[in-house]
Protein backbone atom coordinates (compact mmCIF):
# COMPACT_ATOMS: atom_id res chain seq x y z
CA UNK A 1 0.00 0.00 0.00
CA UNK A 2 1.24 3.28 -0.73
CA UNK A 3 2.19 5.62 2.23
CA UNK A 4 0.05 8.47 2.08
CA UNK A 5 0.85 9.86 5.00
CA UNK A 6 -0.95 12.55 6.98
CA UNK A 7 -3.55 13.01 4.61
CA UNK A 8 -4.40 9.41 4.23
CA UNK A 9 -7.78 9.52 5.85
CA UNK A 10 -9.01 12.51 3.70
CA UNK A 11 -8.05 10.65 0.71
CA UNK A 12 -8.96 7.10 1.01
CA UNK A 13 -12.28 9.14 1.13
CA UNK A 14 -12.00 10.46 -1.88
CA UNK A 15 -9.98 7.46 -3.34
CA UNK A 16 -13.37 5.49 -2.96
CA UNK A 17 -14.90 8.19 -4.31
CA UNK A 18 -13.88 7.98 -7.64
CA UNK A 19 -14.44 4.39 -7.93
CA UNK A 20 -18.18 4.97 -8.30
CA UNK A 21 -20.39 4.03 -11.44
CA UNK A 22 -21.56 7.14 -13.41
CA UNK A 23 -24.91 7.38 -10.68
CA UNK A 24 -22.68 7.72 -8.01
CA UNK A 25 -22.83 4.17 -6.93
CA UNK A 26 -19.91 1.12 -7.00
CA UNK A 27 -21.45 -0.65 -10.30
CA UNK A 28 -23.47 -3.33 -7.95
CA UNK A 29 -26.77 -4.98 -8.42
CA UNK A 30 -29.45 -4.60 -6.62
CA UNK A 31 -28.95 -1.15 -4.74
CA UNK A 32 -32.21 -0.60 -4.65
CA UNK A 33 -33.60 3.11 -4.19
CA UNK A 34 -31.65 5.78 -2.94
CA UNK A 35 -29.74 8.92 -3.26
CA UNK A 36 -26.64 7.72 -5.58
CA UNK A 37 -25.18 10.44 -6.93
CA UNK A 38 -23.27 13.70 -5.70
CA UNK A 39 -24.73 15.59 -2.96
CA UNK A 40 -26.97 13.56 -2.01
CA UNK A 41 -24.24 10.78 -1.22
CA UNK A 42 -22.76 12.66 0.61
CA UNK A 43 -20.37 13.66 -2.50
CA UNK A 44 -20.50 17.57 -2.22
CA UNK A 45 -17.15 18.92 -3.61
CA UNK A 46 -16.32 16.56 -6.39
CA UNK A 47 -17.92 18.26 -9.33
CA UNK A 48 -20.32 15.29 -11.24
CA UNK A 49 -19.30 15.66 -14.70
CA UNK A 50 -15.63 15.47 -13.17
CA UNK A 51 -17.23 12.38 -11.25
CA UNK A 52 -18.67 10.56 -14.31
CA UNK A 53 -15.42 10.69 -15.82
CA UNK A 54 -13.38 10.08 -12.73
CA UNK A 55 -11.35 12.98 -12.70
CA UNK A 56 -11.61 13.54 -8.97
CA UNK A 57 -8.37 15.70 -9.23
CA UNK A 58 -10.85 18.33 -10.06
CA UNK A 59 -12.32 19.34 -6.48
CA UNK A 60 -14.19 22.77 -6.49
CA UNK A 61 -16.52 24.61 -4.26
CA UNK A 62 -20.52 23.97 -5.32
CA UNK A 63 -20.49 27.59 -6.09
CA UNK A 64 -18.17 26.87 -9.14
CA UNK A 65 -19.48 23.85 -9.98
CA UNK A 66 -21.41 25.54 -13.19
CA UNK A 67 -18.18 27.21 -14.49
CA UNK A 68 -15.09 25.21 -13.69
CA UNK A 69 -13.27 23.69 -16.57
CA UNK A 70 -17.02 23.34 -18.35
CA UNK A 71 -18.73 21.08 -16.00
CA UNK A 72 -22.01 21.10 -16.71
CA UNK A 73 -24.55 22.12 -14.46
CA UNK A 74 -28.40 21.69 -14.63
CA UNK A 75 -30.13 25.00 -15.29
CA UNK A 76 -32.66 26.41 -12.86
CA UNK A 77 -35.77 24.93 -15.41
CA UNK A 78 -34.73 21.55 -15.48
CA UNK A 79 -34.24 21.20 -11.65
CA UNK A 80 -37.59 23.17 -11.20
CA UNK A 81 -39.11 20.34 -13.54
CA UNK A 82 -37.65 17.57 -11.88
CA UNK A 83 -38.93 18.82 -8.41
CA UNK A 84 -42.29 19.28 -10.00
CA UNK A 85 -42.45 15.73 -11.04
CA UNK A 86 -41.69 14.73 -7.23
CA UNK A 87 -44.13 17.37 -5.38
CA UNK A 88 -41.26 19.51 -4.24
CA UNK A 89 -40.94 22.24 -6.16
CA UNK A 90 -41.14 24.31 -3.01
CA UNK A 91 -37.62 23.78 -2.27
CA UNK A 92 -37.02 26.57 -5.22
CA UNK A 93 -39.66 29.22 -3.58
CA UNK A 94 -36.80 31.26 -2.48
CA UNK A 95 -34.95 31.47 -5.80
CA UNK A 96 -35.61 35.17 -6.13
CA UNK A 97 -33.82 36.21 -2.82
CA UNK A 98 -30.84 34.17 -3.45
CA UNK A 99 -27.38 35.88 -5.16
CA UNK A 100 -25.95 33.76 -7.46
CA UNK A 101 -23.60 31.92 -4.85
CA UNK A 102 -26.16 30.25 -3.18
CA UNK A 103 -28.19 29.74 -6.14
CA UNK A 104 -25.63 27.75 -7.20
CA UNK A 105 -25.12 26.07 -4.19
CA UNK A 106 -28.48 25.00 -4.00
CA UNK A 107 -28.51 23.85 -7.74
CA UNK A 108 -25.66 21.59 -6.92
CA UNK A 109 -27.33 19.95 -4.39
CA UNK A 110 -30.68 19.17 -5.97
CA UNK A 111 -29.34 19.02 -9.80
CA UNK A 112 -28.74 14.96 -8.61
CA UNK A 113 -31.94 14.21 -7.73
CA UNK A 114 -33.93 11.42 -9.19
CA UNK A 115 -37.71 12.86 -8.93
CA UNK A 116 -39.51 9.26 -8.54
CA UNK A 117 -36.62 8.45 -5.43
CA UNK A 118 -37.66 11.64 -4.17
CA UNK A 119 -41.05 11.24 -4.37
CA UNK A 120 -40.80 8.28 -2.75
CA UNK A 121 -39.04 8.93 -0.01
CA UNK A 122 -41.03 11.94 1.32
CA UNK A 123 -44.47 9.89 0.94
CA UNK A 124 -43.05 6.43 2.71
CA UNK A 125 -41.76 8.90 5.44
CA UNK A 126 -45.21 10.73 5.67
CA UNK A 127 -47.19 7.54 5.89
CA UNK A 128 -44.44 5.84 8.03
CA UNK A 129 -45.44 8.47 10.69
CA UNK A 130 -49.12 7.75 10.12
CA UNK A 131 -48.70 4.05 11.35
CA UNK A 132 -50.16 3.56 14.78
CA UNK A 133 -46.84 3.75 17.64
CA UNK A 134 -46.83 1.23 20.47
CA UNK A 135 -46.57 -2.78 20.31
CA UNK A 136 -47.23 -4.62 17.28
CA UNK A 137 -51.03 -6.20 17.45
CA UNK A 138 -49.48 -9.81 16.63
CA UNK A 139 -45.76 -9.96 17.69
CA UNK A 140 -46.46 -12.14 20.79
CA UNK A 141 -47.54 -14.98 18.83
CA UNK A 142 -44.12 -14.75 16.34
CA UNK A 143 -41.85 -14.06 19.12
CA UNK A 144 -39.26 -16.79 20.38
CA UNK A 145 -36.25 -16.68 22.61
CA UNK A 146 -33.44 -17.43 20.72
CA UNK A 147 -32.17 -20.92 21.01
CA UNK A 148 -29.63 -22.26 23.49
CA UNK A 149 -27.45 -23.32 20.90
CA UNK A 150 -27.18 -20.05 19.11
CA UNK A 151 -26.16 -18.67 22.25
CA UNK A 152 -23.09 -18.20 24.04
CA UNK A 153 -21.34 -17.05 27.26
CA UNK A 154 -18.63 -15.37 28.56
CA UNK A 155 -20.58 -15.52 32.21
CA UNK A 156 -21.06 -18.66 32.24
CA UNK A 157 -18.59 -20.30 30.14
CA UNK A 158 -15.72 -22.27 32.19
CA UNK A 159 -12.17 -20.80 31.84
CA UNK A 160 -11.22 -23.97 29.68
CA UNK A 161 -13.68 -22.73 27.28
CA UNK A 162 -13.34 -19.55 27.45
CA UNK A 163 -9.16 -19.55 27.11
CA UNK A 164 -9.93 -21.61 24.23
CA UNK A 165 -11.98 -19.02 21.90
CA UNK A 166 -9.69 -16.35 23.34
CA UNK A 167 -7.10 -18.14 21.47
CA UNK A 168 -8.42 -18.42 18.30
CA UNK A 169 -9.13 -14.81 18.54
CA UNK A 170 -6.00 -13.76 18.87
CA UNK A 171 -4.95 -15.92 16.28
CA UNK A 172 -6.97 -14.22 13.93
CA UNK A 173 -6.07 -11.00 15.10
CA UNK A 174 -2.35 -11.84 14.40
CA UNK A 175 -2.96 -13.03 11.19
CA UNK A 176 -4.33 -9.44 10.12
CA UNK A 177 -7.64 -11.30 9.34
CA UNK A 178 -9.83 -8.87 12.10
CA UNK A 179 -10.71 -4.93 11.66
CA UNK A 180 -12.69 -3.04 13.50
CA UNK A 181 -15.52 -0.91 11.98
CA UNK A 182 -17.07 2.19 14.49
CA UNK A 183 -20.39 3.67 13.62
CA UNK A 184 -19.65 7.52 14.39
CA UNK A 185 -21.92 9.53 12.01
CA UNK A 186 -24.16 10.95 14.90
CA UNK A 187 -23.17 14.71 16.51
CA UNK A 188 -23.35 14.81 20.18
CA UNK A 189 -26.49 17.01 20.10
CA UNK A 190 -27.93 14.85 23.11
CA UNK A 191 -25.03 15.70 25.02
CA UNK A 192 -25.68 19.54 24.45
CA UNK A 193 -21.81 19.55 21.87
CA UNK A 194 -21.58 19.66 17.79
CA UNK A 195 -18.93 17.82 17.57
CA UNK A 196 -18.89 14.29 17.05
CA UNK A 197 -19.39 12.04 20.29
CA UNK A 198 -16.43 10.40 19.79
CA UNK A 199 -14.47 13.52 20.64
CA UNK A 200 -16.42 13.43 23.64
CA UNK A 201 -14.65 13.92 27.38
CA UNK A 202 -16.58 12.25 30.22
CA UNK A 203 -14.19 13.81 32.64
CA UNK A 204 -11.79 11.23 33.46
CA UNK A 205 -8.70 12.38 35.62
CA UNK A 206 -6.57 11.62 31.98
CA UNK A 207 -8.88 13.60 29.98
CA UNK A 208 -9.14 10.75 27.34
CA UNK A 209 -11.56 11.35 24.64
CA UNK A 210 -13.73 8.30 23.57
CA UNK A 211 -11.87 8.51 20.31
CA UNK A 212 -8.20 7.81 22.15
CA UNK A 213 -9.85 5.41 24.73
CA UNK A 214 -10.69 3.12 21.27
CA UNK A 215 -7.45 3.88 19.36
CA UNK A 216 -5.80 3.16 22.71
CA UNK A 217 -7.38 -0.52 22.97
CA UNK A 218 -6.75 -0.85 19.34
CA UNK A 219 -2.79 -0.51 20.27
CA UNK A 220 -3.30 -2.82 22.98
CA UNK A 221 -4.94 -6.14 21.65
CA UNK A 222 -2.09 -5.97 18.76
CA UNK A 223 0.52 -5.78 20.88
CA UNK A 224 -1.20 -9.02 22.87
CA UNK A 225 -1.98 -10.66 19.48
CA UNK A 226 1.42 -9.99 18.22
CA UNK A 227 3.20 -11.58 21.29
CA UNK A 228 1.57 -14.10 21.56
CA UNK A 229 2.32 -15.39 17.80
CA UNK A 230 5.62 -13.53 17.93
CA UNK A 231 4.97 -11.43 15.43
CA UNK A 232 3.34 -7.82 14.46
CA UNK A 233 0.06 -7.69 13.23
CA UNK A 234 -2.49 -4.69 12.25
CA UNK A 235 -5.90 -4.51 13.54
CA UNK A 236 -7.47 -2.06 10.67
CA UNK A 237 -9.99 0.79 11.81
CA UNK A 238 -12.44 1.70 9.59
CA UNK A 239 -14.54 4.86 10.49
CA UNK A 240 -18.05 5.68 9.26
CA UNK A 241 -19.04 8.97 9.72
CA UNK A 242 -21.66 11.43 8.39
CA UNK A 243 -21.59 14.99 6.47
CA UNK A 244 -20.96 16.18 9.94
CA UNK A 245 -18.93 14.20 11.33
CA UNK A 246 -16.16 13.31 8.61
CA UNK A 247 -14.42 17.16 8.67
CA UNK A 248 -14.09 17.53 12.53
CA UNK A 249 -13.12 13.51 13.13
CA UNK A 250 -10.88 13.82 10.30
CA UNK A 251 -9.09 17.36 11.85
CA UNK A 252 -8.91 15.77 15.33
CA UNK A 253 -6.91 12.92 14.65
CA UNK A 254 -4.45 14.22 12.62
CA UNK A 255 -4.20 17.21 15.26
CA UNK A 256 -3.51 13.93 17.69
CA UNK A 257 -0.78 12.12 15.05
CA UNK A 258 -3.85 9.46 14.79
CA UNK A 259 -3.01 8.58 18.89
CA UNK A 260 0.18 6.96 17.46
CA UNK A 261 -1.54 4.52 14.92
CA UNK A 262 -0.65 4.08 11.67
CA UNK A 263 -2.79 6.62 9.31
CA UNK A 264 -2.84 4.19 6.74
CA UNK A 265 -4.97 1.84 9.01
CA UNK A 266 -7.26 4.15 9.68
CA UNK A 267 -9.73 4.91 7.16
CA UNK A 268 -12.81 7.20 7.20
CA UNK A 269 -15.44 7.10 5.01
CA UNK A 270 -19.05 8.35 4.69
CA UNK A 271 -22.57 7.79 5.03
CA UNK A 272 -25.46 9.00 2.63
CA UNK A 273 -27.53 11.55 3.38
CA UNK A 274 -31.07 11.26 3.14
CA UNK A 275 -33.71 14.69 3.47
CA UNK A 276 -36.00 15.54 6.68
CA UNK A 277 -39.73 15.84 5.71
CA UNK A 278 -42.56 17.06 7.30
CA UNK A 279 -45.38 15.39 8.60
CA UNK A 280 -47.40 16.19 5.29
CA UNK A 281 -44.71 14.78 2.85
CA UNK A 282 -42.47 17.69 2.53
CA UNK A 283 -38.74 17.98 2.01
CA UNK A 284 -37.70 20.31 4.90
CA UNK A 285 -35.65 23.50 4.00
CA UNK A 286 -33.17 24.22 7.20
CA UNK A 287 -32.27 27.86 5.02
CA UNK A 288 -33.38 29.08 1.88
CA UNK A 289 -29.95 27.50 -0.03
CA UNK A 290 -29.85 24.14 1.80
CA UNK A 291 -32.41 21.40 2.19
CA UNK A 292 -32.61 19.95 5.99
CA UNK A 293 -30.37 16.63 5.85
CA UNK A 294 -30.23 13.32 7.76
CA UNK A 295 -28.02 10.49 7.70
CA UNK A 296 -29.50 7.28 7.00
CA UNK A 297 -28.97 5.58 10.10
CA UNK A 298 -26.64 3.25 11.27
CA UNK A 299 -27.64 0.88 8.55
CA UNK A 300 -26.77 2.87 6.10
CA UNK A 301 -23.10 1.07 6.73
CA UNK A 302 -24.19 -1.19 4.02
CA UNK A 303 -25.04 1.42 1.27
CA UNK A 304 -21.73 3.12 2.62
CA UNK A 305 -19.61 -0.15 2.02
CA UNK A 306 -20.50 -0.42 -1.76
CA UNK A 307 -20.36 3.60 -2.13
CA UNK A 308 -16.20 3.65 -1.04
CA UNK A 309 -15.73 0.36 -1.91
CA UNK A 310 -14.22 -0.71 1.41
CA UNK A 311 -14.55 -4.10 1.56
CA UNK A 312 -12.39 -4.15 -1.39
CA UNK A 313 -9.80 -2.30 0.38
CA UNK A 314 -10.84 -5.55 3.66
CA UNK A 315 -10.60 -7.91 0.64
CA UNK A 316 -6.53 -6.81 -0.49
CA UNK A 317 -5.75 -6.56 3.17
CA UNK A 318 -6.50 -10.06 3.71
CA UNK A 319 -9.16 -9.08 6.77
CA UNK A 320 -12.06 -12.02 7.08
CA UNK A 321 -13.71 -10.58 10.16
CA UNK A 322 -14.92 -7.71 11.30
CA UNK A 323 -16.09 -6.18 14.57
CA UNK A 324 -18.76 -3.49 14.43
CA UNK A 325 -19.72 -0.88 17.07
CA UNK A 326 -21.21 2.00 18.11
CA UNK A 327 -19.20 5.41 19.66
CA UNK A 328 -20.79 6.11 22.64
CA UNK A 329 -19.97 2.81 24.37
CA UNK A 330 -17.37 3.81 27.09
CA UNK A 331 -16.15 0.09 28.14
CA UNK A 332 -16.23 -1.15 23.95
CA UNK A 333 -13.81 -3.72 23.76
CA UNK A 334 -12.49 -3.70 20.09
CA UNK A 335 -11.49 -6.46 18.21
CA UNK A 336 -12.27 -8.61 21.49
CA UNK A 337 -10.68 -11.68 21.23
CA UNK A 338 -13.30 -13.89 23.35
CA UNK A 339 -16.21 -12.80 20.84
CA UNK A 340 -13.98 -12.99 17.64
CA UNK A 341 -12.87 -16.45 18.54
CA UNK A 342 -16.44 -17.68 19.97
CA UNK A 343 -18.22 -16.67 16.40
CA UNK A 344 -15.08 -18.24 14.29
CA UNK A 345 -14.99 -21.76 16.16
CA UNK A 346 -18.74 -21.32 15.99
CA UNK A 347 -18.75 -20.63 12.24
CA UNK A 348 -20.86 -17.55 12.27
CA UNK A 349 -21.25 -15.42 9.85
CA UNK A 350 -22.85 -12.84 12.11
CA UNK A 351 -23.03 -12.33 15.67
CA UNK A 352 -24.32 -10.24 18.10
CA UNK A 353 -23.07 -9.25 21.70
CA UNK A 354 -25.64 -8.92 24.55
CA UNK A 355 -26.62 -8.21 28.09
CA UNK A 356 -28.80 -9.13 30.38
CA UNK A 357 -31.42 -6.77 30.41
CA UNK A 358 -31.52 -4.93 33.62
CA UNK A 359 -35.45 -4.96 34.19
CA UNK A 360 -38.44 -5.79 31.86
CA UNK A 361 -38.53 -2.00 30.80
CA UNK A 362 -35.21 -1.05 30.09
CA UNK A 363 -35.29 0.79 27.02
CA UNK A 364 -33.09 -1.55 24.66
CA UNK A 365 -34.21 -3.70 21.89
CA UNK A 366 -33.89 -7.68 22.60
CA UNK A 367 -32.41 -9.73 19.90
CA UNK A 368 -34.59 -12.99 19.91
CA UNK A 369 -36.46 -14.89 16.71
CA UNK A 370 -39.13 -13.56 14.88
CA UNK A 371 -41.29 -16.11 12.64
CA UNK A 372 -37.79 -18.21 13.34
CA UNK A 373 -35.52 -16.04 11.89
CA UNK A 374 -33.03 -13.67 14.21
CA UNK A 375 -33.27 -10.10 14.29
CA UNK A 376 -33.85 -7.50 17.45
CA UNK A 377 -37.27 -6.36 18.66
CA UNK A 378 -36.98 -3.01 19.68
CA UNK A 379 -38.40 -1.96 23.25
CA UNK A 380 -40.81 0.25 21.73
CA UNK A 381 -42.88 -2.97 19.78
CA UNK A 382 -42.80 -5.06 23.00
CA UNK A 383 -45.84 -4.91 24.97
CA UNK A 384 -45.44 -4.89 29.08
CA UNK A 385 -46.75 -8.32 29.71
CA UNK A 386 -44.10 -9.79 26.74
CA UNK A 387 -41.80 -7.53 28.12
CA UNK A 388 -42.14 -9.63 31.94
CA UNK A 389 -42.69 -12.93 30.80
CA UNK A 390 -40.25 -15.41 33.07
CA UNK A 391 -38.67 -18.30 31.89
CA UNK A 392 -38.35 -22.00 33.86
CA UNK A 393 -35.39 -20.37 35.69
CA UNK A 394 -37.33 -17.45 36.95
CA UNK A 395 -35.44 -15.05 34.71
CA UNK A 396 -36.72 -12.81 31.84
CA UNK A 397 -37.46 -15.07 28.85
CA UNK A 398 -36.62 -12.11 26.57
CA UNK A 399 -33.68 -11.25 28.78
CA UNK A 400 -31.06 -10.53 25.56
CA UNK A 401 -30.34 -6.60 25.33
CA UNK A 402 -28.62 -5.61 21.94
CA UNK A 403 -25.74 -3.45 22.67
CA UNK A 404 -24.78 -2.35 19.26
CA UNK A 405 -21.74 -4.65 18.87
CA UNK A 406 -21.91 -7.39 16.15
CA UNK A 407 -19.50 -9.99 14.38
CA UNK A 408 -19.34 -9.85 10.85
CA UNK A 409 -17.41 -12.27 8.16
CA UNK A 410 -16.27 -9.81 5.35
CA UNK A 411 -18.31 -12.56 2.92
CA UNK A 412 -21.31 -12.13 4.80
CA UNK A 413 -21.35 -7.98 4.70
CA UNK A 414 -20.30 -8.55 0.76
CA UNK A 415 -23.38 -10.53 0.24
CA UNK A 416 -26.10 -7.93 2.02
CA UNK A 417 -24.22 -5.26 -0.28
CA UNK A 418 -24.71 -7.39 -3.28
CA UNK A 419 -27.95 -8.69 -2.67
CA UNK A 420 -29.94 -7.99 0.69
CA UNK A 421 -29.64 -4.14 1.54
CA UNK A 422 -32.46 -3.00 -0.47
CA UNK A 423 -34.62 -5.31 1.92
CA UNK A 424 -34.09 -3.48 5.38
CA UNK A 425 -36.80 -2.25 6.61
CA UNK A 426 -37.14 1.75 7.02
CA UNK A 427 -37.16 3.03 10.20
CA UNK A 428 -39.09 6.30 11.46
CA UNK A 429 -37.49 8.98 13.52
CA UNK A 430 -39.78 11.62 14.48
CA UNK A 431 -37.17 14.90 15.51
CA UNK A 432 -37.23 18.38 15.95
CA UNK A 433 -35.65 19.80 12.70
CA UNK A 434 -34.55 23.49 12.05
CA UNK A 435 -36.72 24.95 9.04
CA UNK A 436 -37.35 28.07 7.24
CA UNK A 437 -41.15 29.53 7.62
CA UNK A 438 -42.79 31.24 4.56
CA UNK A 439 -40.99 34.33 4.91
CA UNK A 440 -37.96 32.84 4.75
CA UNK A 441 -37.11 33.67 8.79
CA UNK A 442 -34.99 30.34 10.78
CA UNK A 443 -37.50 28.95 13.12
CA UNK A 444 -36.39 25.97 15.81
CA UNK A 445 -39.08 24.11 16.84
CA UNK A 446 -39.86 23.47 20.33
CA UNK A 447 -41.45 20.33 19.45
CA UNK A 448 -41.05 17.69 17.16
CA UNK A 449 -42.12 18.78 12.96
CA UNK A 450 -39.82 16.39 11.02
CA UNK A 451 -39.67 13.19 10.12
CA UNK A 452 -36.08 11.04 9.17
CA UNK A 453 -35.96 7.75 7.75
CA UNK A 454 -33.10 5.44 8.86
CA UNK A 455 -31.72 2.23 8.80
CA UNK A 456 -30.52 0.10 11.71
CA UNK A 457 -27.35 -2.11 11.09
CA UNK A 458 -28.88 -5.12 13.12
CA UNK A 459 -31.84 -5.43 10.58
CA UNK A 460 -29.64 -7.72 8.66
CA UNK A 461 -29.46 -10.34 11.24
CA UNK A 462 -32.15 -12.39 9.38
CA UNK A 463 -29.85 -13.19 6.53
CA UNK A 464 -27.34 -14.85 8.39
CA UNK A 465 -26.96 -18.52 7.82
CA UNK A 466 -25.17 -19.30 10.69
CA UNK A 467 -26.20 -16.39 13.55
CA UNK A 468 -25.10 -16.66 17.11
CA UNK A 469 -25.42 -14.15 20.28
CA UNK A 470 -22.80 -14.26 22.85
CA UNK A 471 -23.43 -12.85 26.58
CA UNK A 472 -21.25 -10.60 28.06
CA UNK A 473 -21.15 -8.85 31.64
CA UNK A 474 -22.77 -5.21 31.50
CA UNK A 475 -20.54 -4.38 34.33
CA UNK A 476 -17.04 -5.32 32.22
CA UNK A 477 -18.50 -4.15 28.70
CA UNK A 478 -21.65 -1.54 28.54
CA UNK A 479 -22.17 1.87 29.49
CA UNK A 480 -23.29 4.02 26.74
CA UNK A 481 -23.31 7.71 26.67
CA UNK A 482 -26.68 9.05 25.15
CA UNK A 483 -27.66 11.38 27.60
CA UNK A 484 -26.07 14.97 28.87
CA UNK A 485 -25.82 15.07 32.82
CA UNK A 486 -29.60 16.26 33.40
CA UNK A 487 -30.64 12.58 32.42
CA UNK A 488 -30.75 10.28 35.21
CA UNK A 489 -29.04 7.20 33.19
CA UNK A 490 -26.73 6.73 30.29
CA UNK A 491 -24.92 10.36 30.92
CA UNK A 492 -21.29 11.90 31.04
CA UNK A 493 -21.42 10.69 34.54
CA UNK A 494 -22.65 7.07 34.49
CA UNK A 495 -20.48 6.94 32.03
CA UNK A 496 -17.10 7.84 33.79
CA UNK A 497 -18.29 5.84 36.49
CA UNK A 498 -18.76 2.87 35.22
CA UNK A 499 -15.03 2.88 33.54
CA UNK A 500 -13.65 3.97 36.83
CA UNK A 501 -15.48 1.25 38.96
CA UNK A 502 -14.41 -1.71 36.70
CA UNK A 503 -10.69 -0.06 36.97
CA UNK A 504 -11.10 -0.33 40.74
CA UNK A 505 -11.74 -3.81 40.37
CA UNK A 506 -9.28 -4.74 38.31
CA UNK A 507 -6.57 -3.02 40.61
CA UNK A 508 -8.09 -4.69 43.62
CA UNK A 509 -8.04 -8.12 41.84
CA UNK A 510 -4.31 -7.44 41.19
CA UNK A 511 -3.65 -7.22 44.85
CA UNK A 512 -3.44 -3.16 45.32
CA UNK A 513 -4.22 -1.60 48.12
CA UNK A 514 -5.97 1.85 47.89
CA UNK A 515 -5.90 4.91 49.95
CA UNK A 516 -8.95 7.21 50.17
CA UNK A 517 -8.10 10.92 48.97
CA UNK A 518 -6.61 11.33 52.96
CA UNK A 519 -4.67 8.58 52.34
CA UNK A 520 -6.36 6.12 55.03
CA UNK A 521 -6.20 2.76 53.32
CA UNK A 522 -9.51 1.11 52.25
CA UNK A 523 -10.76 -1.99 53.58
CA UNK A 524 -10.49 -4.69 50.86
CA UNK A 525 -14.20 -5.66 50.47
CA UNK A 526 -15.49 -2.00 50.80
CA UNK A 527 -18.21 -1.54 48.85
CA UNK A 528 -19.27 1.37 46.55
CA UNK A 529 -20.48 5.44 47.43
CA UNK A 530 -23.84 5.72 47.70
CA UNK A 531 -23.77 7.63 44.18
CA UNK A 532 -22.55 4.45 42.87
CA UNK A 533 -18.60 6.10 42.74
CA UNK A 534 -15.67 3.66 43.71
CA UNK A 535 -14.12 4.93 46.81
CA UNK A 536 -10.59 5.25 45.32
CA UNK A 537 -10.06 6.64 41.77
CA UNK A 538 -7.63 4.33 39.49
CA UNK A 539 -7.68 4.74 36.10
CA UNK A 540 -5.58 2.20 33.83
CA UNK A 541 -4.35 2.93 30.38
CA UNK A 542 -5.42 0.57 27.77
CA UNK A 543 -1.87 0.57 27.02
CA UNK A 544 -1.16 -0.67 29.88
CA UNK A 545 -4.24 -3.57 29.95
CA UNK A 546 -6.80 -4.38 27.34
CA UNK A 547 -9.23 -6.21 29.78
CA UNK A 548 -7.17 -6.25 33.29
CA UNK A 549 -4.40 -8.59 31.98
CA UNK A 550 -1.04 -8.39 33.49
CA UNK A 551 -1.62 -5.61 36.22
CA UNK A 552 -0.39 -7.83 39.08
CA UNK A 553 3.46 -7.12 38.06
CA UNK A 554 2.61 -3.62 38.72
CA UNK A 555 0.34 -3.35 41.40
CA UNK A 556 0.44 -6.40 43.59
CA UNK A 557 0.96 -5.21 47.13
CA UNK A 558 1.74 -1.89 45.89
CA UNK A 559 -0.52 1.02 47.78
CA UNK A 560 -2.50 3.61 45.58
CA UNK A 561 -2.84 6.98 46.67
CA UNK A 562 -5.90 8.37 45.24
CA UNK A 563 -6.63 9.48 42.77
CA UNK A 564 -4.19 7.49 40.68
CA UNK A 565 -3.54 7.01 36.91
CA UNK A 566 -1.66 3.84 36.01
CA UNK A 567 -0.04 5.27 32.10
CA UNK A 568 2.87 3.58 30.10
CA UNK A 569 5.17 5.95 32.09
CA UNK A 570 3.41 4.83 35.62
CA UNK A 571 4.15 1.31 35.05
CA UNK A 572 7.60 1.28 33.50
CA UNK A 573 8.62 2.82 36.91
CA UNK A 574 6.71 -0.02 38.52
CA UNK A 575 7.79 -2.52 37.05
CA UNK A 576 10.14 -4.68 39.08
CA UNK A 577 13.36 -4.32 37.95
CA UNK A 578 15.75 -7.27 36.20
CA UNK A 579 19.24 -7.70 37.62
Amino acid sequence: MPDLGQGTILKRVEEGRSQRGPNGNSGRRGRGPGWRSAPWAGLSGICTACLKSRDVGHKVSSASWASSRGCSMASEQDVRSKLQRAGQDHLLRFWDDLAPEPRAALLAELASLEPDVLREHCQRASAARSLAPGPLPDLAARMQPLPPERVGSAIRCDQETRLRWEEEGFRQIALNKVAVLLLAGGQGTRLGVTYPKGMYQVGLPSQKTLYQLQAERIRRVEQLAGQRLGTHCTVPWYIMTSEFTLGPTIKFFKDHDFFHLDPTNVVLFEQRMLPAVTFEGKAILERKDKVAMAPDGNGGLYCALADHQILEDMKRRGVEFVHVYCVDNILVRLADPVFIGFCVLRGADCGAKVVEKAYPEEPVGVVCQVDGVPQVVEYSEISPEVAGLRGADGGLLYNTGNICNHFFTRDFLDMVTREFEPLLKLHVAVKKVPYVDEEGNLVKPLKPNGIKMEKFVFDVFQFAKNFVAFEVPREEEFSPLKNADTAKADNPSTSRRALLVQHYRWALQAGAHLLDVHGVQLPEQSGLLPNGDPPAVCEISPLVSYSGEGLEMYLQGRKLQSPFILDEDQARLLQPQKY
